[in-house]
């Protein structure tokens, strides 16, 4: 949920892609790296015509596509696998050095939470995408101040996310990551940047919910039928 907005804005305003046509080699890439946030990823992939509304029902069933973590599935606009964290952003490096090697002209967007900014990996990549001057290379950390077992500041205080990736030679802001006009005005201006681009998205875990918002028990939860019913009249006061 708090990752609901940036993947919104990024599908159906920002990314170039062909919506009849998911492998469209033209296309701008997209990578989850904090995987477990997936069912935002196929709620977008859905919206955009490619995957079928009912397959959506399939979510971690046997034989299903759409699993608790995105594997890569071209057919259905899945472009990576992602699982294990601090790998996306990697990733992405590799991805956006071969789009212009290959003179493709094609952007790469990599979601990361804070959380997995404890990652080692995550840094080396943050020193590598300046090195390789990467400006068709956008990080957006969903800045929503938990991990898997408790708020950053317990387990792995990263401190100014924005000094951070600033000092490494990232083109860096920090915005409302809730706020669909904010981020449409920032990737609006962003492509006269050239220098990758990090956009620290301040955000609320479990937004939108009574019961959710800033409550770490959310991260492996069940919407269980009361809680399902009690979202909806939540949704429809609004």
């Amino acid at each position: 949920l708090s990752i609901t907005e940036i993947i919104s804005t990024l599908f159906a305003h920002q990314m170039k892609i062909d919506k009849k046509n998911p492998q469209w080699e033209g296309r701008d890439r997209f990578i989850l790296s904090k995987g477990h946030a997936c069912l935002a990823y196929y709620a977008a992939l859905c919206e955009v015509g490619y995957i079928p509304k009912q397959e959506l029902k399939t979510f971690e069933k046997n034989d299903s596509s759409l699993l608790g973590h995105p594997v890569i599935n071209r057919n259905l606009g899945i472009d990576f696998s992602n699982g294990s964290l601090g790998m996306g952003l990697s990733l992405g490096i590799g991805v956006a050095l071969s789009s212009k090697k290959k003179n493709k002209k094609f952007n790469v967007y990599v979601i990361v939470g804070d959380g997995e900014c404890n990652e080692g990996s995550i840094w080396e990549a943050a020193m590598a995408a300046p090195n390789f001057k990467l400006d068709n290379l956008y990080v957006i950390i969903d800045k929503n101040n938990f991990q898997q077992t408790g708020s950053n500041k317990e387990i792995m205080n990263v401190e100014n996310l924005n000094d951070k990736w600033s000092s490494f030679g990232w083109a860096t802001t920090e915005l409302n990551g809730h706020n669909i006009n904010e981020l449409y005005d920032y990737f609006k201006k962003s492509n006269k940047i050239n220098k990758p681009k990090a956009i620290i998205a301040n955000t609320v875990k479990g937004k939108g919910f009574s019961f959710s918002e800033n409550n770490n028990d959310w991260h492996h939860s069940v919407l269980t039928n009361s809680f399902y019913e009690k979202a909806l009249k939540e949704l429809l006061k609004e």
